[in-house]
């Protein structure tokens, strides 16, 4: 890695698919070259894939909120348990193990209110080991890179 290949993640992290001519002439460097060092990255695993990123509006989103969600045991057996039902859950976007007064910290997506409501009963509320349930409803967002 170089200041070349950073200039061209930076480049690609917010123009996925700009053309290796372009991508050249911001760089300072030939479209051939570019195209070496991205296929180099891509290889590496730097790069580990491109994809759309869809409007809230196109995947039906009218809800989104960060929920806190603690356990009631810290066994291995507990916490594979409970990442296997938010993998299984089309509303959480993001599952993350974190430190603190909980265990998880979830990004959940939903078409409504009504939506949420039903997602935090059955699937949040059916698990059994969950002691802690805290949400934190998304009424704007400032910054978002996620793509």
């Amino acid at each position: 890695m170089d200041a070349i290949d950073d200039k061209i993640l930076h480049i690609l992290t917010a123009e996925g698919r700009i053309t290796h001519q372009a991508l050249a002439q911001r760089v300072g460097a030939s479209a051939s070259t570019c195209q070496r060092r991205v296929e180099a990255l891509e290889r590496r695993g730097i790069i580990a894939g491109y994809r759309a990123v869809l409007g809230p509006e196109a995947r039906q989103i009218g809800f989104a909120a960060f929920v806190l969600v603690g356990l009631g045991r810290h066994t291995a057996r507990v916490q594979l348990a409970f990442e296997a039902r938010c993998a299984a859950a089309p509303q959480v976007v993001e599952c993350h193990n974190i430190t603190g007064t909980v265990e998880y910290l979830l990004r959940v997506e939903c078409r409504d209110l009504a939506s949420y409501k039903q997602f935090h009963h059955e699937v949040l509320g059916g698990f059994a080991e969950l002691t802690t349930i805290v949400t934190h409803v998304i009424v704007g967002t400032a910054k978002d890179q996620r793509a």
